[in-house]
Parts: C-alpha cells; structure tokens; sequence
C-alpha cells in the first residue's frame, strides 16, 4: 500500500499546492495562469487569481484538489499529455496542456470540461475540478482540459483530447459512444466550435459526435443544424454574457429540432462554477440528467 500523502488545507499556499508529491511534474497547470505564480498566496485566497469569476468557494476548491491526492495514493494516474513530446518541441505552449483525469465506473461515458476565463487564463480550480468532481460523483469520468489560450488554438487542443480520450477509451474501460461536452464562459465556445463542427475543422479526426454539451454563461450566439443536444445556463444578472443572446440561441436551436434545456439563475452574475450556496447550486445534476436523457 502506498504512503498517504498529506491533504491540503486552505491555508496552505499556492506554491505548496504546485509543489505537492502528487502533482510532480505537472502542478503549474492546475493554476488559472501561465505567468503569475504568485506562490505566498494561501489557498483561501485564490479567487484572486480568477477576476472573471464569482462565487469561489473555498472549500470546494480544496476538497476537488485533495480528491486528485487521494487517487493518486490509490495508484491512480490524474494528468494526462494530450500532445507528444515532438508536438511540445515545435510549439512550446502545448507545453501548458493536458488531461486532468477524475474517474468513474468501468464501462460508464466520460464528460471533457473545458474551463473559462476569458481566453487570458484557464479557471479550473473553480469551473474545471470541481465540475469533474461532481461528475466523477454520479459515476461518470470526467475529463479536465488544461488548454491554450486563444479561441482557435482551444478548440484545436479540445479536438486533440477527445481523440486522445477516443484512442484509449478501450482500454480505459470507457464508454465511447455517450461522452458529453461541458464549458463555461470562453471554454463554452469551445466546446460550442466542437458541436457545431466535425473534429477535422479543428485538427481532429472524424470521430464520434458528443451525445450531449452543456453550456454555462457564454454570449456565443452561433448555431447549426449540427449541434448536439444543449444545456445552457446563466445568471440573470450577467453582465458578460447576456441572457436574452443565450435564450435566442437556444430557441432557435429549439426550432430546427434541436433538443435543448435553457436556465436563467436569479440574482447571479457571472462565473459562479458550482454555485455553492446560491440559487444555481445543483445544477450540474440537473446537467448530467438532460445528458442521460440523449443517452436513452
């Protein structure tokens, strides 16, 4: 049996966080930026770190990072390079992603999430992990996606992840066939660019199409017969991405038959991830239901 390693607290660092035994080798990309390392700042104040965001919680941030401790205690690998070695060598900024790993049951689907942060940094200690977390829970894997920043060069890297995940899905113990998409604010046109699109038009291959893509506070308002069944959410109060352009699209995706379930959270403004302690909290179940209903 392995050593325990120790958890984390909140009041630990930032540094101490990329710095753990379980995340050698690859803890600077669980931080939402490629060149603020800020390494004296506690955990508990990590929303500093996420200007597009709201309603960080604190608790749920830690309890996501120590689930990916106490897997790899369990012998578990949690990171994942999409790209090889050669590919890193020609373009050093495929350097800052890869796959953070949540498990779930042999033989369940996987979701691929793709945080936010407004293409200027990757907020997956708030909207990535503990989305995966939550997921992992109702015995799906999911898939964080640690992408670089640029629309296109996200959606290129997104592309790579699901071929990524596709190839090994065997062996993997995975179901290939029901996978969803989940992404929020700018990961949100990610994921929106994969359904709308064959995996080619981003440097994919033409393989399955996701069963079902979930959609958090994004204003991207394009749309086609192509999408795959959509869950949207936002807060009434968000001044970023505009509800009435989300309520738009999902009607007009509604019209060409499309199957779709549209939220607006009152009171809320942008970037709430799980919503803990607010009048979104527990939507990711209400997202995992509307993906098993494409899956029946």
């Amino acid at each position: 049996m392995m050593n325990k390693r120790m958890p984390l607290t909140k009041d630990d660092t930032i540094g101490a966080m990329i710095d753990h035994p379980a995340f050698r080798g690859f803890g600077r990309l669980l931080l939402p930026w490629n060149d603020r390392l800020d390494l004296d700042l506690p955990l508990s104040r990590i929303a500093r770190l996420l200007p597009y965001h709201s309603h960080v919680d604190v608790d749920t941030v830690v309890q996501a990072l120590n689930r990916m401790i106490d897997a790899t205690d369990a012998g578990d690998t949690i990171f994942y390079d999409i790209y090889p070695e050669k590919a890193k060598a020609k373009d050093a900024e495929k350097r800052q992603t890869g796959l953070f790993w949540f498990r779930g049951k042999v033989g369940a689907p996987f979701a691929v999430i793709a945080p936010g942060g407004g293409f200027a940094y990757v907020g997956a200690v708030h909207e990535g992990f503990p989305y995966a977390m939550k997921i992992a829970d109702r015995g799906y894997h999911a898939f964080v996606l640690r992408y670089r920043l640029g629309n296109r060069k996200a959606t290129e890297d997104m592309a790579a992840a699901i071929d990524f995940i596709e190839e090994h899905a065997d062996e993997w113990g995975m179901d290939r066939q029901n996978y969803s998409l989940w992404g929020s604010s700018a990961g949100a046109r990610v994921v929106a660019n994969i359904s709308a699109n064959d995996l080619k038009a981003y440097g994919g291959q033409a393989g399955i199409r996701p069963r079902a893509v979930v959609m958090a506070y994004t204003g991207h308002a394009g749309y086609s017969e192509n999408d795959a069944p959509t869950f949207s959410i936002v807060g009434e109060q968000d001044y970023i991405a505009d509800p009435d352009i989300m309520c738009r699209r999902a009607q007009k995706m509604s019209g060409l038959g499309i199957p779709v379930a549209f939220k607006v959270i009152p009171g809320l403004g942008h970037g709430f991830g799980l919503g803990t302690g607010t009048k979104a909290e527990g939507w990711i179940d209400e997202a995992v239901r509307f993906w098993e209903r494409q899956s029946e």
